[in-house]
């Protein structure tokens, strides 16, 4: 028998587990490593005395922007800069809001407060790649802005975060804080400029958290950078802003509200994260689900299922508009707190991986290329993933099955389900929500096959910052967890 593994060694062979990878996407090494890491870290856990196991976390923090909600509050984003002595402000958005009314009133409000000079960057892409950040980075440097401003989606925010970040860190490279193990992971140390976030989608919520995402083009899937540090300093949370929103991207942007509040929800335990930081610098943002992250999560799930059909039916719907904007903020809190996991660590490949295979252009967008957006991407392997996951916590899913069936979680239909079968009735329940408002029926509506499945599970197994955060995962870098991947995958083939 080998002998107990110290505590140190096992840290050791978890950071590495976490936060080494190939750098060559689709190299059958780096597989094999992982595996055999993995392995190896199974008999050190085996062997190891129960004096020098691996600590859990034991605490979680609660961190989001502040929000000012109302309509029409746009109008004093210019007082708030003033008010923050900016000395000049770099403004954020894409050539479509450029030319819409969220921006002209951000504009106005600007151009209303004397010596308060600004930069317009109008160049950000919907879904942001490592050249459009890279390009919007090295603009902001040029300028050396004392405060920034974002009036857009989540795509203007993110990069609005990014540039901020870049502007501090003058000498870094985009990589050195992208998440482990795709990127290096540093902690960010130094204080970034504020940032005001003015979101025209009910979706990301960005505006409350410290989370950016982008497309690595090179290796096909998306990732991002994750601290707490990027979050904005206010988020204006503007009814008024969503009117001009087309109806696709409406559902879309609501279908991410919708597995934002369901994937934070059912993440694993803030207590069941392994392991506890040394310091809490390297506490991450996304911690596992904690009974703050839980009450947001839960009232933006409520008010997604209620109000996006109506917004979908018509986007003229104030109230529907209104409540929607807001779970999009409430549930930015959620998992910008607990994390979010499968759905959205899978929904990175399946996005990445359509500009180079099936070059799927979703109906409603008016874009010169490929794309399967964020919401959509998400929402396809929605009821796969629930069906998966609801044995780890059957009450939580129990809780959300009654939600899609707007029903109390003490109806007798609802607790009249064995705990073996709420994954098979929250997958009809998802399925069918998903129906309702047009959602492609799996993988194959949007041109992928079984024969991409190994494609794609492999673009998934980087994602290690959500993929912590999945309950009944198990390791994921072992074969188990490649095997509970592909399997979910092929059960998002069609429904």
């Amino acid at each position: 028998m080998p002998p107990p593994a110290s505590r140190n060694a096992i840290v050791r062979l978890i950071n590495a587990s976490q936060h080494t990878a190939c750098p060559c996407h689709g190299c059958r090494a780096a597989s094999q490593a992982y595996n055999h890491g993995a392995a190896a870290l199974n008999q050190l856990r085996k062997y190891a005395t129960p004096t020098n196991t691996v600590e859990k976390e034991y605490a979680f923090e609660v961190a989001a922007s502040n929000l000012r909600f109302g309509d029409g509050v746009t109008k004093e984003v210019g007082m708030d800069l003033k008010n923050m002595k900016a000395r000049k402000v770099g403004v954020f958005t894409d050539p479509v809001v450029a030319k819409l009314k969220p921006m002209a009133t951000a504009l106005e409000s600007l151009q209303s407060q004397q010596d308060l000079p600004f930069e317009i960057y109008d160049q950000v892409v919907a879904e942001p790649t490592e050249e459009s950040w890279r390009k919007a980075i090295a603009w902001a440097r040029e300028h050396d802005f004392s405060h920034f401003l974002a009036v857009g989606g989540g795509s203007v925010i993110d990069t609005a975060k990014t540039a901020n970040l870049f502007t501090v860190y003058k000498d870094s490279d985009l990589m050195d804080f992208v998440n482990a193990p795709i990127g290096k992971g540093q902690p960010i140390s130094q204080s970034l400029r504020p940032l005001i976030a003015v979101p025209t989608t009910a979706g990301t919520g960005s505006e409350t958290t410290g989370t950016a995402i982008f497309d690595v083009t090179s290796r096909a899937f998306k990732t991002g950078i994750a601290n707490r540090a990027l979050k904005p300093v206010l988020g204006i949370v503007d009814t008024a802003n969503t009117e001009s929103c087309p109806t696709a991207v409406h559902i879309s942007a609501g279908l991410d509200v919708l597995f934002h509040s369901l994937e934070s929800y059912t993440a694993i335990p803030y207590n069941e994260r392994v392991p506890r930081p040394q310091n809490p610098i390297l506490r991450p943002a996304y911690q596992g689900s904690n009974p703050v992250a839980d009450i947001f999560s839960m009232w933006a799930l409520r008010t997604t299922v209620k109000y996006l059909p109506r917004v979908a039916k018509d986007p003229s719907d104030y109230e529907a508009r209104s409540q929607m904007l807001l779970a999009a903020s409430f549930a930015g809190i959620g998992f910008g707190n607990a994390g979010v996991h499968l759905c959205h660590g899978m929904s990175y490949p399946i996005s990445g991986l359509n500009k180079k295979g099936p070059k799927y252009k979703h109906p409603g967008y008016e874009v010169d290329h490929p794309i399967v957006p964020h919401g959509v991407s998400v929402a396809l392997t929605g009821p796969a993933v629930f069906q998966f996951t609801a044995p780890s916590s059957p009450d939580r899913h129990r809780e959300a099955l009654a939600v899609f069936r707007q029903t109390a979680v003490t109806d007798p239909t609802i607790t009249s389900i064995p705990n073996t079968e709420i994954g098979s009735h929250l997958y009809e329940a998802i399925a069918r929500f998903l129906d309702g408002l047009g959602v492609p029926r799996g993988l194959k509506a949007i041109g992928y096959s079984s024969a991409d499945i190994p494609m794609l599970v492999e673009g998934t197994i980087p994602q290690r910052r959500v993929l912590d955060l999945a309950p009944n995962i198990g390791n994921v870098v072992g074969e188990d967890g490649q095997e509970h991947l592909t399997r979910i995958m092929e059960a998002s083939l069609e429904y």
